[in-house]
């Protein structure tokens, strides 16, 4: 009976979601509405553009921040390791210099995880900001078939 009831409520929120987000332009009189809907879908159009052209052309900054942080990790692990290598034959002075190397090369991994993620992130955010214009997009098509039904149910004189 429980069950029941959660299907009977889920398709009665369902019906009234589609309905009320089904917002179609259908006569002559609703062609002011289908016009600031249009506008505002190309503006949206045109911001979600520039955003994506902004996030591009800060993409190869990301990238090459994440280059030079993996190179210098890297060299930092080879430092510290061949410097290790000497403590391990060496008094005191060599085992504290192996140390500042490991944790300098701690802290230069870090930074190379950091501008990875980073890198990431802004990948994330290029990609969700193409799919966002993809849909707006899509709406403007809409719109613009609706204007076009709309035009051709008016009739000619």
């Amino acid at each position: 009976m429980k069950y029941k009831i959660y299907v009977g409520c889920f398709l009665t929120l369902m019906t009234i979601g589609f309905t009320a987000g089904a917002q179609v332009y259908k006569t002559a009189a609703d062609t002011i509405k289908l016009n600031k809907e249009s506008t505002e879908v190309r503006n949206d159009i045109a911001s979600l553009t520039a955003k994506i052209s902004m996030a591009e052309k800060n993409m190869s900054g990301y990238q090459s921040k994440s280059d030079k942080a993996q190179s210098n990790a890297h060299d930092a692990a080879v430092s510290s390791s061949a410097q290790s290598e000497k403590a391990t034959e060496g008094g005191i002075k060599q085992a504290r210099k192996a140390k500042r190397n490991s944790k300098k090369a701690f802290r230069e991994a870090k930074d190379a995880r950091s501008a990875n993620n980073n890198l990431s992130n802004q990948n994330d955010k290029l990609a969700s900001l193409k799919g966002q214009l993809a849909k707006k997009q899509e709406r403007l098509e809409q719109l613009k078939a609706m204007r076009l039904s709309i035009n051709n149910s008016i009739p000619q004189k």
